[in-house]
């Protein structure tokens, strides 16, 4: 599998990233957090990432150390509700040191995206997103059109994976899994939508990338469509 199998290529600030790339939290420890338990196997699934071409991989301390000397984007995360002044400035004036090359916002709700984008520029937000967790639909299409990177975390449902018939159905349909499909349906509902799916072995790695190579035609996308979380 070439990087041509990774879908296209989209700005992350001054980067220039595929869309599929690859979220390590997985590798962590018990609960997501601290070191992994398998510490070479979680090694050797994220080299091979980087050797199948991954150039957007997300991460944070929580999943284990690791000391850097830049950071490339850093996105803090917002309140449920109020300003997010201060943090946001806070990065800004951190941006202006040369201590953090860009930034971004996750966990954020269009109020607060507005406000941040008043104070500072920024190359990416990071919310809840996926095919049956629509949300952010409006917000999604403003960034689009301000051509700033939207990273849906929990693209397949995170602790509490995606089920439904019709995204079975479609996967039957193509020759998919619905893992895939659902991982499709997201890199053509916008072209400013990065993925960051993440599995702990380099089987599901390589069925996570396989996704840029789903086709869907009209009438899959329109069933798709129709997927909605309930409640």
């Amino acid at each position: 599998m070439t990087a041509s199998h990774l879908a296209e290529i989209h700005p992350l600030g001054s980067f220039s990233v595929h869309r599929i790339g690859y979220g390590a939290m997985q590798l962590a420890g018990p609960g997501v957090f601290g070191p992994s338990r398998d510490r070479l196997a979680a090694v050797a699934v994220l080299r091979e990432a980087v050797e199948r071409g991954v150039d957007h991989i997300d991460t944070a301390d929580v999943y284990g150390p690791h000391v850097t000397d830049e950071i490339a984007s850093f996105s803090p995360v917002g309140p449920a509700e109020g300003s997010i002044a201060a943090p946001v400035q806070a990065l800004a004036k951190l941006r202006e040191r040369g201590l953090v090359r860009h930034i971004g916002l996750s966990n954020v709700t269009a109020a607060q995206v507005a406000e941040g984008r008043r104070i500072t520029e920024f190359v990416a937000v990071q919310n809840h997103y996926n095919i049956a967790h629509r949300g952010d639909d409006a917000l999604i299409d403003e960034l689009a059109t301000a051509g700033i990177a939207y990273v849906p975390f929990f693209p397949l449902g995170g602790f509490t994976p995606l089920q439904s018939s019709a995204l079975d159905a479609v996967a039957a349909k193509v020759g998919a899994t619905p893992r895939q499909v659902a991982l499709a349906w997201l890199l053509r509902r916008s072209p400013n939508i990065l993925l960051i799916p993440g599995r702990s072995s380099s089987a599901h790695l390589r069925e996570n990338l396989a996704s840029g190579t789903v086709v869907l035609g009209a009438e899959e996308r329109v069933a798709l469509d129709r997927v909605m979380a309930s409640g």
